[in-house]
């Protein structure tokens, strides 16, 4: 009798553990594992309904009520489009720059240890915390012509402030944080022993990052770049001070609708709105496709 405890205990477990997923398999039931569902559920869909979906159909709204030429009109004006190049340029190639040097940071940061670590950590976060105005005022400051970096660029005739360059660099700004803190716990919680049967393989330091490490950081990196881009698209405060605001030069598609706003041409501003949500969207759509194409290509490896 004694013997068969332990395949009875198994019973029970497996008994237990199929119970449970009936449970769970039935969410609108009367036992459910989690109580107040409906509850939470109803508070979920109205906070959803108030803050997203209702002022995005307002969106729609407003500017499905103008006629296709005039919808056109707007959305294909030569300013228009000199403000998308700028605003879409200038957020991927500083998400571009974000993705490379966050994960750097984030590496340095991880696997290192120095003085000045803590702050350095701290540091990172400073955008975060930082109101955007402000930042666009010091990021000027420095960049001028007679700044304490302006200055010594404008000798080798590089001009940063009130070009399309500067806007750049205030999106690396805003941006940086998104990365460094999405690649940091992936990378706290990565399996060093990996590496250390990589390097026991014969592997050199470069094949071990591009077999063993970047696969396992990639979908992070993905993340933080699809934020930095999402992040540095809408951004207003910190741009306009050291963009220059010239129209067809250095004028981002924000600051052209809030210049629509203040010409009372609403369905202007909506329109041009619609299409940077349209063009956002397909993005972060095809990079969230991406992510799970990755996902279920390293789950079938392991298989």
């Amino acid at each position: 009798m004694e013997s068969l405890a332990p395949f009875r205990q198994k019973s029970h477990a497996k008994d237990f553990m199929n119970a449970n997923k009936s449970a769970l398999s039935r969410p609108f039931s009367g036992n459910r594992v989690l109580p107040g569902f409906q509850l939470t559920l109803g508070f979920t869909l109205l906070y959803l309904c108030l803050i997203v979906l209702f002022p995005l159909s307002a969106l729609l709204l407003n500017t499905l009520s103008m006629t296709w030429e005039a919808f056109w009109q707007t959305v294909s004006s030569p300013r228009v489009v000199a403000s998308y190049k700028l605003s879409f340029g200038a957020s991927l190639a500083a998400a571009s720059v974000n993705a490379v040097f966050g994960t750097i940071l984030a590496w340095v940061l991880v696997r290192y240890q120095f003085p000045g670590k803590k702050l350095l950590d701290a540091f990172v976060d400073l955008p975060f915390a930082l109101p955007t105005a402000v930042a666009g005022i010091a990021l000027t400051a420095l960049y001028a012509s007679n700044g304490w970096l302006g200055q010594h660029l404008a000798k080798f005739d590089i001009k940063v402030a009130f070009t399309p360059l500067g806007v750049a660099v205030a999106l690396v700004f805003i941006g940086l944080p998104f990365v460094v803190r999405t690649v940091q716990p992936v990378l706290e919680d990565s399996e060093k022993e990996l590496e250390e049967a990589a390097a026991c393989l014969g592997a050199n330091r470069l094949q071990t990052f591009l077999r063993v490490i970047f696969p396992t950081i990639f979908p992070a990196v993905l993340t933080g770049f699809a934020l930095a881009f999402a992040r540095a698209l809408g951004e207003y405060g910190s741009v306009i001070f050291i963009a220059g605001n010239m129209p067809m030069v250095s004028e981002i598609t924000p600051l052209l609708i809030i210049t629509k706003l203040e010409q009372y041409d609403y369905k202007g501003a909506t329109a041009i709105a619609v299409v940077m949500l349209g063009a956002s969207f397909v993005m972060l759509l095809a990079i969230n496709l991406l992510q799970t194409w990755m996902r279920n290509s390293s789950k079938k490896e392991r298989k």
